[in-house]
């Protein structure tokens, strides 16, 4: 990011945690730089929970994000607490909107049910790709089946189809990242046809974002960079649906000493336990800040502090790391 990009007067930016388990300091870092870019330029921040991988929903996680977050010293205009002008916030309330969008995408014929397992996928190629799950899609169920109950009736133990996005050929997406720069894919040789839903009401990860962040009006996406890959898709789904585009800036991960996620492997990183544990949130946003480049080592900043001293163009070009000295600062066993 250059120094003076800063989104324009009038910017929506959202957080959108999932309570399929804890925020840990990598989800709450990305969440300050998303935060800190609206509250920059007069934005408005909107909340949403993203809660539909219902089957790993934990219990009382949604209400624990929103006061690890608030320990933090975030606040939002909008949200599934505070209420607002697109509400509902919560995607479990929204199943009503992906079932619209995915009836506009069927009947454009963009879509179309498939019942290939991933592993079936994987067996059906010699080599891996770029996809979602490391698997590029050949087109195996495409026009195979007439309807998605027909589709359904050819499957048992409980599954059923999956909705995937119809690529046409020479599907070339580019687009300019407010940190990663310019972008381009060509979607049909990279991904090929990409799942959107994996519910036969279109209640799945790939479409409700894209359905959510147009209902809602936002205008930046900031998230980490291993969502970077995805984007392409969905600007094809944005494209497809006929709804503006928001602004996309993917931001490094926090990673472990060895390059991986964060994991338990690595120590409780959740904000929960830190906060249990007696660490102010002053010490954390000064790990932060450390991170993004806008203070030094040892630094305790509030987050008014970090507000004045924000600049994008500070923030390092590779991951940020959870080494030992970090572990021990925050006593992160």
């Amino acid at each position: 990011m250059k120094a003076n990009d800063t989104p324009a007067s009038g910017s929506r930016g959202r957080l959108a945690p999932s309570p399929t388990g804890a925020l840990h300091l990598g989800n709450a870092r990305t969440f300050l730089i998303a935060w800190l870019r609206m509250r920059a330029c007069g934005g408005k921040v909107i909340l949403r929970m993203e809660d539909l991988d219902h089957p790993k929903v934990k219990p009382g996680a949604a209400t624990e994000a929103l006061e690890d977050l608030r320990w933090l010293g975030m606040d939002w205009d909008e949200g599934p607490d505070v209420g607002g002008p697109f509400a509902p916030y919560t995607q479990m309330q929204c199943l009503a909107r992906y079932a619209e969008a995915l009836e506009t995408l069927r009947a454009k014929g963009l879509v179309y049910p498939c019942v290939c397992s991933r592993k079936d996928v994987a067996e059906g190629q010699s080599a891996p790709h770029g996809s979602e799950d490391g698997l590029f899609y050949p087109g195996t169920c495409r026009g195979r089946f007439a309807d998605f109950d027909s589709a359904a009736a050819t499957l048992h133990d409980g599954r059923i189809p999956a909705w995937r996005f119809k690529v046409g050929q020479g599907s070339e997406v580019a687009f300019a990242d407010g940190f990663c720069g310019e972008q381009r894919q060509r979607v049909d040789e990279a991904v090929g046809d990409f799942v959107i839903a994996r519910h036969a009401g279109g209640a799945g990860y790939m479409l409700a974002v894209v359905v959510d962040d147009a209902a809602m009006g936002i205008t930046e996406v900031v998230r980490g960079d291993d969502l970077l890959a995805a984007t392409p898709r969905q600007l094809l789904i944005y494209r497809a649906l006929g709804l503006r585009e928001p602004d996309f800036v993917h931001v490094p991960l926090v990673v472990a000493e060895d390059g991986r996620r964060l994991a338990k492997r690595y120590g409780d990183t959740r904000l929960r336990a830190l906060r249990e544990a007696g660490i102010p949130p002053e010490e954390v946003l000064g790990v932060f800040a450390w991170w993004c480049g806008w203070a030094q080592w040892g630094e305790a900043l509030s987050l008014h502090d970090i507000l004045r001293r924000h600049d994008p163009a500070a923030i390092p070009r590779t991951p940020a790391v959870l080494d030992g000295k970090i572990r021990k600062r925050l006593f992160i066993a």
